[in-house]
């Protein structure tokens, strides 16, 4: 890649990066503090998991991802287990996606029992084991998956479909095969498709409802429909921001580095990131709630009250 490109990469992730932490802590703190009794809600409880994911991809995967581009000198196994952080990020935001999407089922499938259910202690279960998932999955590099030798050196494997390499980059440690059969088709895919399936049922399901019920009953169901679409848009940014990397993972193993250039697969790597910046603006727009929190913490920020006060000076 020529030097003016690598620039441009780099500086696009770091304004990724920015948004990516700038946005999800404005998040959480919406959550946490504008909205009422909100650790007893499931879903902003996930949604909070997800912005954690989001906020630590700008914190951590982005810079590692500019950085384990052979451009530090690390020792093969610290190389694998760096490029192992980034593999972790995403199954949090995968299996905390998936949990949402499991809750708005539970909630619409049993009303009267969803309490019961579905409890504060149970959900924060829940979110430790998307988090202890996420560990597992995204470590098992470090079980033997992975291109290097046994004496702990890059592979010269020609089965990687990549040219060996002393520098560190996460596809010379980080095995093809790993990534299409077991990240990409078991981590990534099962799920979105298993939420597909449930936001498929949840959507017919108050199509059907919402032709045979009273008009206040139509409110409440209108509202839970505006928040389902709201969720399902954040899935279908996430399919569509990581499939193409995926994809572009899979045309290397299948056809080998010609099958994919180094311009195309950055763009896929940028893409992949910037949904973490989406994630807070999607939230932003479409939940009232967290619309609101964000209103409450704008009025409470010092420049909005120098502000407000200038005005009255004028008037």
């Amino acid at each position: 890649m020529a030097d003016w490109a690598w620039v441009t990469y780099t500086v696009l992730e770091v304004l990724i990066a920015v948004a990516c932490c700038l946005g999800n802590v404005l998040v959480v703190c919406a959550v946490a503090v504008g909205i009422h009794d909100c650790f007893r809600e499931p879903t902003f409880c996930f949604l909070v998991s997800l912005a954690v994911a989001d906020f630590l991809v700008g914190a951590a995967a982005v810079p590692l991802a500019v950085l384990l581009d052979g451009w530090v000198n690390l020792t093969s196994h610290q190389c694998l287990f760096l490029s192992c952080v980034i593999l972790v990020l995403t199954e949090a935001s995968v299996l905390s996606l998936l949990a949402i999407a499991i809750d708005r089922y539970l909630r619409l499938h049993m009303p009267f029992r969803y309490k019961a259910i579905v409890t504060q202690r149970r959900t924060l279960l829940a979110m430790s084991i998307c988090w202890i998932l996420s560990f597992l999955l995204g470590f098992t590099p470090l079980l033997g998956w992975h291109n290097l030798s046994a004496a702990g050196h890059y592979s010269t494997n020609t089965s990687s479909t990549l040219p060996s390499s002393s520098q560190c980059t996460f596809l010379s440690v980080i095995s093809l095969p790993f990534m299409v059969y077991f990240n990409f088709l078991g981590c990534i895919m099962a799920p979105l498709l298993v939420m597909t399936l449930l936001y498929i049922i949840i959507f017919w399901s108050l199509h059907k409802r919402l032709k045979n019920s009273c008009p206040q009953a139509q409110a409440l169901l209108l509202r839970e429909k505006k928040l389902a679409c709201s969720l399902a848009l954040v899935l279908t940014l996430f399919a569509f921001c990581w499939i193409p990397l995926h994809l572009m993972n899979c045309l290397l193993f299948l056809w080998g580095p010609q099958a994919v250039t180094q311009g195309t697969l950055y763009t896929g790597i940028l893409l992949s990131h910037a949904n973490s910046a989406v994630n807070p603006v999607v939230y932003a727009c479409r939940i009232p709630k967290i619309q609101k929190a964000y209103c409450q913490i704008w009025k409470h920020l010092p420049v909005c009250h120098t502000s407000s006060s200038e005005t009255i000076n004028i008037f």
